[in-house]
């Protein structure tokens, strides 16, 4: 023998040493009633339950790299297509003020969505990228187009109501001044037919992303997001037009102020508790709790001023619209941004859905009889 090996026994008598120890026993424990595994399985587990905070310290969930200017597209955005409807009706009802002020808010806020875009953007020529492709199963290029179409579609009618307005002294063509006039009416029926879509596509865009509270309102936001912009349309006609020409914003108003509520709160009732939270807590909460104030008070504001004609009134109810409307917009957006800092906003629902596929593919009774 050589090293080591002259200090080592040999194999067998290392076995019979061990197995002829007659020390002391140590005494099995009394397994607790209930003390195996938690799913039904007789087997007990192996590893002691856990509870996840994070991976090395990361997210679960990649949070998006969308700030504030987002809140301000998405605001905007409902406006313009809320006010494109609204425009369409009022050209059919033959109330020229209100049709003015409509399409002219229509184009101005997809404009000025368009500029917040860029902003988050960074560079403008990312937003011509957007353009390069046509997708019809992205959220994102269908809404780039449809951004595109209708702010050219609504800039025809806006400037034709913009230079009549001014009594045609805008600085036009004689040929452009009448092209005007001819294309305005079927450029307004698109940007009504655009509207819609235009208001509750970015509903679609959030909840097609992986974030966990996004994702949850995929059923229900799209509602809400039509209400909302329905809401903010009517608030910003109620705030431009005379108080005499806004009965149909008035009547917009009243019902986008109950069906907003209403949608929210269904909305609310179908989430998962985790991802409900974080609509009722910190910067989010306050937020979506002053959007349901404001919109009721907005709804309400409506209704008086449908019976004392007070234009005080009616610009005070279309403040609470317009800020209701924004309030639900950054309200959703943070609450989504919030949620990938607490982990347990994405497991927990993972894991309630992991053990109902369990029960429905019946895996625990198949092991038990197995057993």
């Amino acid at each position: 023998m050589s090293g080591f090996d002259e200090y080592r026994p040999p194999q067998p008598e290392r076995r019979n040493r061990y197995r002829n120890f007659d020390g002391p026993k140590r005494k099995k424990k009394r397994k607790r009633p209930g003390a195996g595994a938690q799913d039904g399985l007789k087997e007990e587990r192996m590893a002691e339950d856990f509870e996840f905070s994070s991976y090395y310290g990361r997210p679960v969930v990649k949070a998006p790299p969308w700030e504030w200017p987002i809140g301000g597209y998405l605001f905007l955005g409902g406006i313009a297509g809320g006010s494109g409807l609204l425009a369409s009706s009022a050209h059919a009802a033959g109330n020229a003020p209100l049709r003015r002020t409509t399409r002219v808010a229509a184009f101005g806020a997809a404009a000025a969505g368009s500029v917040f875009l860029i902003l988050d953007l960074g560079r403008p020529e990312r937003a011509l990228n957007m353009f390069r492709v046509f997708k019809v199963t992205s959220p994102m290029s269908l809404g780039s187009w449809l951004l595109a179409g209708f702010s050219t579609a609504a800039a025809i009618p806006a400037a034709a109501e913009v230079d009549e307005a001014t009594k045609r002294r805008l600085p036009l063509p004689k040929w452009l001044r009448a092209s005007l006039g001819k294309a305005a009416t079927p450029a307004g029926v698109v940007t009504g037919v655009l509207g819609g879509p235009l208001a509750g596509y970015t509903a679609v865009l959030l909840s097609n992303t992986s974030n966990p509270v996004w994702n949850d309102m995929k059923r229900h936001l799209p509602y809400v997001f039509v209400s909302s912009a329905s809401a903010a349309a009517s608030g910003m006609a109620m705030i431009t037009t005379p108080v005499h020409y806004t009965g149909p914003a008035r009547a917009l108003g009243m019902a986008a102020a109950v069906s907003d509520i209403a949608a929210t709160k269904v909305l609310e009732n179908n989430m998962e508790p985790e991802p409900r939270a974080e609509l009722h807590h910190g910067s989010p909460g306050k937020l979506m709790r002053a959007s349901e104030y404001l919109i009721a008070a907005g709804g309400v504001g409506s209704a008086v001023a449908a019976v004392t004609k007070s234009r005080a009134v009616s610009v005070a109810a279309g403040l609470a619209l317009l800020a209701g409307s924004a309030c639900t917009r950054f309200g959703v957006l943070n609450a989504g941004l919030e949620a990938v800092k607490n982990p347990a906003t994405t497991m927990g629902p993972q894991k309630r859905r992991a053990e109902r596929r369990r029960r429905e593919q019946g895996l625990a009774t198949d092991v038990l009889s197995a057993g």
